[in-house]
């Protein structure tokens, strides 16, 4: 281990977040990583009619709902593995700016629960920011 790899490493672990903060990440975490598995991606993966009716409005094809299913089930997934939790609830929470979209847009559907779920993942984002420097700076051989 060289002489940066400590400082990084100290870094990193001055800027973990409090045993407090970091219980309130995980709960969240498992509760929206399950939500984002069963109640969101699984549907559109498995073409439920009320998931296809929303994405037959928008026009783009069945390859779409499957692809934001996918998506969604790869991300609640992603929340519940410590290294990539952080990039995961990214990656969600640019999901959900792309659902506030075309909600308000095309589908005239609620904006509100995009909107709710993108300050949830933006916060794990927040609190996970310490292992997504750490993932991205070690790059994929710390899996």
């Amino acid at each position: 281990m060289s002489t940066n790899d400590i400082a990084t490493a100290k870094t990193t672990d001055a800027e973990r977040p409090a045993k407090g903060l970091h219980v309130t990440l995980w709960v969240l975490q498992v509760l929206l990583g399950v939500f984002m598995i069963a109640a969101s991606g699984a549907p559109k993966l498995f073409g439920v009619e009320s998931a296809a009716e929303g994405f037959d409005t928008i026009g783009w094809g069945d390859w779409f709902m499957y692809a934001i299913g996918a998506l969604e089930v790869a991300g609640g997934v992603g929340l519940l593995i410590p290294r990539v939790s952080g990039l995961a609830a990214t990656g969600l929470g640019l999901l959900m700016i792309g659902a506030a979209i075309f909600n308000a847009t095309i589908l005239d559907f609620p904006v509100y629960t995009p909107l709710i779920l993108l300050v949830l993942f933006a916060f794990i984002a927040w609190g996970r920011r310490y292992q997504t420097r750490r993932f991205l700076t070690r790059g994929f051989k710390a899996l």
